[in-house]
């Protein structure tokens, strides 16, 4: 998820990765499979994704839940519904949102309170400038809840139009910025969403997806594209002054 509050003319982002944590590839104990299934089981289902041996992975997490004899679905929207409780009464008021692709779109209705707006395919003007918002992520092998089709996704940055900063939850479709070096493989970016950035040149790029990217930040012509997501592990969250 994506998220800024904005006094006056100052953006504070926080974690851009999804706001659902269902496993975190630098710690294996934080997130709902490890609270579900332990650590070891954690460490053995990243050991198979990083080897991109997706159709054994997909065997143990089955294997795992007949074991847990618990209902899935169940199970893990109880799971995510403690965290957005909690994730969300913490928002400050104004907050500008979008989805992350393990995010479950339908929940938010439930959890957005009157400050929290949820952008999708739509800007906003903010301070002066124009703030686009794409979410969710592109169809992989790791079948998350909110991914869609290129043509989808496409159409929702077409939309936006020209604006000075483009937000969205995956990067731009650049190798520097979607090689994740922890979990040592490419997350899928936006090829429209590179198009955009070329063709309409906004000032800022946000984004975030991949959790340990091997480049932060970079230039794209006239654009600053920030992965505002890493700095999730730090605490400190990412400021745009204008």
């Amino acid at each position: 998820m994506d998220t800024a509050a904005l006094p006056s003319s100052i953006a504070r982002w926080t974690s851009a990765r999804d706001l659902v944590g269902v496993l975190d590839y630098a710690d294996h104990g934080r997130g709902i499979f490890p609270d579900l299934f332990g650590v070891e089981n954690a460490d053995r289902l990243v050991e198979l994704r990083t080897a991109r041996r997706f159709d054994e992975a997909r065997d143990l997490g089955r294997r795992l839940w007949a074991e847990l004899d618990v209902d899935r679905e169940t199970a893990i929207e109880a799971a995510v519904r403690r965290q957005y409780a909690d994730l969300f009464a913490a928002f400050p008021a104004p907050t500008y949102a979008t989805y992350g692709n393990v995010d479950i779109p339908r929940l938010w209705k439930e959890y957005a309170g009157p400050g929290t707006t949820v952008l999708d395919g739509q800007r906003v003007e903010l301070g002066g400038l124009t703030f686009g918002f794409v979410g969710g992520g592109l169809r992989t092998p790791m079948r998350t809840p909110y991914e869609i089709s290129d043509e989808e996704y496409a159409a929702k940055v077409e939309a936006l139009g020209d604006v000075d900063v483009l937000c969205s939850h995956i990067p731009p479709d650049v190798p520097e910025l979607t090689y994740d070096t922890v979990a040592r493989r490419f997350e899928r970016g936006s090829r429209a969403l590179l198009d955009a950035i070329r063709r309409t040149r906004p000032r800022y790029s946000l984004f975030g997806h991949v959790h340990q990217p091997l480049a932060r930040r970079m230039r794209i012509a006239a654009t600053e594209c920030v992965n505002v997501g890493h700095f999730a592990s730090t605490g400190r969250p990412f400021a745009l002054e204008w």
